[in-house]
């Protein structure tokens, strides 16, 4: 028997769109007829369904799960592991999907429900199970997560923490 060297490292669909300078790691998943804008970065493991739209400068960790019919805003960061969902009551046929709008931040192993939309700019806390709805410019945490701080306050403590 020959041995054959055949590495697969990816799959991306033929039907999906990606825009420029685009950045997709080891063992990634991009589906049918999603849209990757420009200078986004796919991290390894990640499973990006199909019909999901991602803004350009956007930056997609590891393990992240994005279902299809999500929709995700540009400079926006989803953290290692994270994971959207679009069944609100498994295993429905009806699906939704998670919108998460321009700048915000998604911290590691957060999980966020089917039909959840979060807000500008706001921050997802690392771990954080998100139920409903985040309004712009705020901090939530927990499980349910709930608002803890401004995006203005976080913003401050980064910058403490970056000086120090």
């Amino acid at each position: 028997m020959a041995f054959v060297d055949k590495m697969v490292t990816n799959f991306i669909s033929d039907k999906a769109k990606i825009g420029k300078n685009v950045s997709v790691w080891h063992f990634a998943y991009v589906g049918d007829n999603t849209e990757l804008g420009d200078n986004v970065s796919i991290g390894s493991l990640a499973h990006i369904d199909y019909d999901v739209k991602i803004g350009e400068n956007t930056r997609v960790e590891g393990s992240v799960y994005i279902p299809p019919l999500s929709r995700i805003g540009k400079n926006v960061f989803l953290g290692p592991a994270a994971a959207l969902t679009n069944d609100p009551y498994p295993m429905c046929e009806k699906m939704v999907g998670v919108t998460i709008e321009d700048g915000v931040i998604i911290g590691a192993r957060a999980v966020i429900k089917a039909g959840v939309t979060i807000g500008k700019n706001s921050v997802v806390a690392m771990g954080a199970v998100v139920t409903r709805d985040v309004p712009e410019n705020v901090v939530v945490m927990g499980s349910p997560a709930t608002i803890r701080k401004t995006r203005e306050e976080y913003d401050k403590k980064k910058k403490e923490w970056l000086e120090s």
